[in-house]
């Protein structure tokens, strides 16, 4: 039998709120929350461990829920602490929840805070970064992207937005769960790459840069883009071993972020399965 919450004011209510909405609070207390079956059973899948279930037995399917205390239970780390399991009212529920469609499923789990060093590369990798990204809607396209094409990792440089922000999360639908993702400063990505010998390839619109489909990515390389309104600091065109832009036909000179890192990793994957 569950505990049952039907106030706003109860303490774990109001603590799962500020998670919800405030980046200060998860990096204070290293956790965030995951609403609905998929991105939670991605999260378990990719071994992140869960503090609470708040489940709405009004709108959850049982079948559902039972998947999730299954995997729960077998996927959290073993020092860590079983996850409580709490009912809550569907007002609760809506209090809480930022999407009506989450399948009345939140859960509280524990961040990972990964760095440079912790990226595990295969013998050639390819690998997104973006800089300075602050839209969470095109971070969590770019790792639908980066899932769909098996990147070795995905790099967010200088972010202005944590990577558990609940909007990355649901545009993402799970993928920030299921890649090698983790944040640095500008300088320390280059410095990163250019120790791992790994191809700076920069998307800007240049009199030096190239058209997409001239460049190499058979090798080790990173697909580097900027913001839609700025582009890339002056550091990354200076570091690149090359610059590439799409070319465009049209009366506007640049596409979306993500449809530009889109069209840009799958000529790399193209390439890549050509050369073999």
């Amino acid at each position: 039998m569950r505990k049952r919450i039907s106030s706003l004011q109860n303490e774990l209510i109001k603590f799962t709120y500020s998670l919800q909405n405030k980046s200060r609070v998860r990096k204070k207390e290293e956790l965030f929350v995951v609403e609905g079956i998929r991105e939670s059973l991605l999260a378990l899948e990719s071994g992140f461990s869960f503090r609470h279930w708040l489940v709405c037995e009004d709108i959850a399917l049982e079948s559902d829920v039972q998947e999730l205390e299954r995997l729960s239970h077998s996927k959290a780390e073993t020092e860590a602490p079983v996850a409580e399991w709490v009912s809550i009212s569907t007002k609760v529920y809506q209090h809480l929840a930022h999407r009506k469609t989450t399948e009345g499923v939140i859960g509280i789990a524990s961040s990972r805070n990964r760095s440079l060093r912790d990226l595990s590369l295969g013998r050639n990798p390819l690998i997104l970064v973006a800089e300075a990204s602050e839209k969470p809607g095109n971070i969590g396209a770019l790792l639908r992207t980066a899932d769909a094409a098996n990147l070795d990792a995905v790099i967010i440089a200088n972010p202005r937005t944590d990577l558990f922000n609940p909007n990355i999360i649901r545009s993402s639908v799970g993928c920030v769960f299921t890649q090698n993702v983790t944040t640095a400063s500008t300088d320390e990505i280059i410095s990163f790459l250019k120790s791992n010998r790994i191809a700076i390839l920069a998307a800007a619109l240049n009199d030096k840069s190239i058209p997409y489909f001239n460049a190499d990515y058979s090798k080790a390389t990173a697909i580097v883009l900027g913001t839609e309104d700025a582009g890339l600091s002056k550091m990354w065109l200076d570091q690149a071993n090359e610059l590439i832009k799409i070319p465009m036909e049209g009366k506007i000179d640049s596409l979306n972020v993500s449809v530009s890192g889109a069209i840009l990793i799958f000529e790399a994957k193209r390439q890549r399965a050509w050369s073999k």
